[in-house]
Order: structure tokens, then sequence, then C-alpha cells
């Protein structure tokens, strides 16, 4: 590898890949893992999802479009609620939130954690009970926070000082006591990409536990006696596979609640452990299914609890992307192919093939922002071709606007076929947006040979009714 002056993703020279990636003896099959649980390749060589034939749902609601196998998503709450029975299970509604899975949630018996004014109102209007709501978020407004009063939020997690002073004002005035945790920053720095990793001290969120504002924020709400300070919340980042950052966030915060212990005699009754929980996207990940996960954090816990004295808190966990990250794909079509030289003055065979697709990093931003890594297959037929090297990008006007930078598709790949991208249902569509003027991809649920729309497609209308100039 040499280095590139535009970025890692022009570095590779040649078209071997990364090394975890291997050359597939069938190009048409698939790994499960990677796959929404009622996906498979049919007789006919497309791709069925719930007994539905990829092919009608492109002809029904178009291409790009975000796939929903709702069964799949149902039974990993379900998986959750079982392996954390005695748990509030909260949903991380910023990993993909509508009303419809605000609904799917709630009839599993999930909480849901919200971050915006636009999330709790998506909740609220979805018929999410208050009191199963958590509310996050580092800069939370005025109007915000009094809409979550007047609700009944369950839980506010507190970030910072001037949050604190304005939720305890707002209560007063309204003469509530609302229910809150504590934020804490345990300097815990997770395993995962510099802009998900959330408890290293030199980012925004929450309280420092090392320099001391964890524990002034607590002794500040106890203090005052205005808010019911429940517990204290830690999340060290997000697409974590290792379990020892949750050891050491825990004997940390556990810590704190020991100290808050000894210096106002008040046990707090909870702990919230966050998320972050990952999920296969390629064959080089390697996820803990929810009893796995389950188990470890509760001998964490227990643990520390015993060293530190404590009785063993309520906990509460925040899985998202665990839950509606492998339940979607995104389905698009080929528009162009190009094999492009990379300049090491070899054979065509040291190209690289560009699969053109009518999306781009306007639906999945995330290999453009965090480098991240996908998987893909050609989704309306079977192919009896060789693998070949692809690179699948989007139609934006921008190099970095790559999709899936490395997978094997087959070698006769061509325009009109649909492409299909497992893993795309936390943070592509709750983070796209509108470059280059385009509309926004609808959301489409599948359940037992059924498909309905629960998100719409934007449309150039939609996009020039906001333009009032």
């Amino acid at each position: 590898m040499r280095a590139h002056e535009a970025g890692a993703l022009h570095g590779d020279i040649g078209n071997r890949g990364p090394a975890w990636l291997r050359t597939p003896v069938d190009v048409n099959s698939l790994v499960p893992q990677l796959w929404p649980r009622h996906v498979v390749r049919a007789a006919s060589g497309a791709l069925e999802v719930a007994g539905l034939d990829v092919r009608d749902l492109a002809a029904e609601f178009g291409t790009p479009v975000y796939v929903l196998d709702e069964d799949d998503l149902r039974s990993r709450c379900r998986e959750f609620r079982a392996a954390f029975p005695d748990v509030d299970v909260y949903y991380a509604g910023k990993a993909f939130l509508c009303r419809a899975v605000v609904r799917m949630i709630a009839e599993e018996g999930m909480f849901l954690d919200v971050c915006t004014g636009g999330e709790l109102a998506t909740a609220l209007s979805a018929g999410m009970p208050p009191e199963r709501i958590g509310f996050h978020g580092n800069n939370k407004s005025v109007a915000e926070l009094t809409r979550a009063v007047d609700a009944g939020v369950g839980r506010i997690i507190v970030d910072s000082f001037a949050e604190i002073d304005r939720l305890t004002a707002l209560a007063r005035e309204r003469g509530v006591r609302p229910k809150v945790l504590v934020r804490v920053t345990v300097g815990v720095e997770a395993h995962t990409h510099e802009f998900i990793a959330t408890a290293h001290e030199d980012q925004k969120f929450g309280f420092s536990l090392a320099g001391g504002a964890a524990a002034a924020a607590a002794f500040k709400i106890l203090d005052e006696g205005v808010l019911e300070l429940r517990g204290l919340h830690s999340h060290i980042g997000s697409q974590i596979f290792d379990a020892s950052g949750f050891e050491v966030s825990a004997r940390r915060v556990l810590g704190l609640q020991a100290q808050i212990r000894d210096a106002r005699g008040v046990e707090l009754p909870e702990l919230d452990l966050g998320g972050g929980f990952g999920i296969a996207y390629t064959t080089q990940d390697d996820p803990a299914a929810p009893h796995e996960l389950a188990k470890r954090l509760r001998k964490i816990v227990d643990g520390e609890c015993a060293v530190e004295k404590l009785a063993v808190p309520h906990l509460s966990i925040e899985p998202g992307r665990a839950i509606v990250g492998p339940a979607v794909f995104t389905l698009y079509e080929v528009g162009t192919v190009k094999s492009v030289p990379l300049g090491t003055g070899g054979s065509a065979a040291d190209g690289r093939a560009y699969v053109s697709v009518d999306g781009g990093m306007s639906d999945n931003i995330r290999t453009a922002l965090y480098d991240a890594s996908y998987s893909a297959t050609v989704a309306n037929r079977a192919s009896a071709a060789e693998p070949l090297l692809a690179r699948v990008v989007g139609k934006h006007c921008e190099s970095g606007d790559i999709v899936v930078k490395d997978e094997f598709l087959p070698a006769d790949v061509q325009p009109g076929d649909l492409v299909a991208v497992p893993g795309t249902g936390a943070y592509c569509r709750s983070m796209a947006s509108n470059y280059n003027h385009v509309p926004r991809p609808p959301v489409v649920a599948v359940r037992d040979g059924r498909a309905r729309l629960i998100v719409r497609r934007e449309t150039e209308e939609d996009l020039l009714a906001l333009d009032v100039g």
C-alpha cells in the first residue's frame, strides 16, 4: 500500500482487496449473518425477502429503497428482552426511527430512547408510552425539555450543568419532579472509529469522571432536591465487539456510585450501561448474541457491586444498531459499469471495476464518514460468471461517494441489474441527506409475503416546497 493524496479509499494499489475479503467459491451465495433472516436466493436466482421477489419490490416502490424485514426486527427485540429479563431494554431511536418502528418496538415491550425534539415528537405521535421513553442529548433546548416534562417522559439523561439548571427551573415552575440520570464520561475509549467512540474525555458528551464534574453534578441534584436522581448513565461508543470496555466503564461508574453513597448516604437505584453492541457488516465481524452479552454484562456488574459493597442496581441497556441494523438491506439499480486502470502499468486485471448505482452517500453516508465496510450481491439473478472484485459507488458529485469499497460481484454485472447491500438499517436512512438535491429513498416493511410503505419516497416537489426564495 502507498499513501494517496485523495485519502485512504484511493490508497490500495492492485485489485486484491482487503486481507479479510476472500474470493467466493460461489458468487451467488449469501453469508447468513449479514442478511435479514428471511432473505434467501430463490430458485429463480433472485433474492426473496419474506416470500417477496426483490424485482417486484423494485417495480412497485422504485430504487433505491430500504427494505425492512419486520419479523427479523421483532425477533431481535424479543431476543434482547429474553436475554435481559430484569433489565429495561431501550431501543436507541437514533439508529432509525419512524412511527411504524415505534409501534413495533412498543408492541414487543421495549423502551425507547430519543435525543431530539423531533425524535420525541415521532415517539409520542406513534403512541409510545412516555414513561417508557428516555431523553438524551448534549444540548437540549428549553422547548425540548418542556415538551419532555409535560409529556411525562420517564427518564431525562442530563448532560451539562446548564441543563440541570434549565430542568430544575422548569420543574419548579411546573411543580413536578422529573426523574433523571447523570451521563458520566468514564474515560474509556472503545475500539471503534474516533467519531463514534463516546466515552473518552476529549468529546462533547457527559460529565467527566476524572475531572470530578460527574460527582459534582450528582451532588448538585441531590442537594437541591428538585430533580429525582435515579442513577448514572455511561455509553462507551458504537459497533463494539470487545466486552472489556464495558468492564472498565462499569468499574468506574460503580465507583462513583459508591462515592455518592459515602458522601451523601444515598445509594442510587439505577444504572444505564448504554449500548453500542456491534453487528456483522462483512465476514470480518463477529458480534455476540444477546444472551452472551447479558451473561458478560451481568457478571461485570455483579462483580463490581460486590467489590464496592453496593446493592446491584436496576439496569438499563440501549441497543439500536443491533436490532434494526441487520433487519434492513438497501436495493439499488446499476446504471454504469467501468473498468478503471490504477496506473500500475499492468494488464486490465490490475484495474478496478466501478459499479455505479442510483443512490450513494445521500442514502448511506457511513462509508464516507466512518470508513465503514459493507457487503453486496447482485439481487435480480444468479450468475455463472467468475467473481470480479468491484467497488459499488453512487451517483453524487464526490469521488468519496462509495457505498461498498470492496466486494466480489459476478464479472457480468451490467446496467439494469439490482444490487442489494445488507446491514443498512442503522444510521443510513436516519443520516440520509438531499445532497445534490436527490430525494431520500422510501422504507418498505415486508412481512408474511406482504409489503407496506412505512416512509414514503421524497419527491422533487418536496424539495421545492421548502425552497421559498
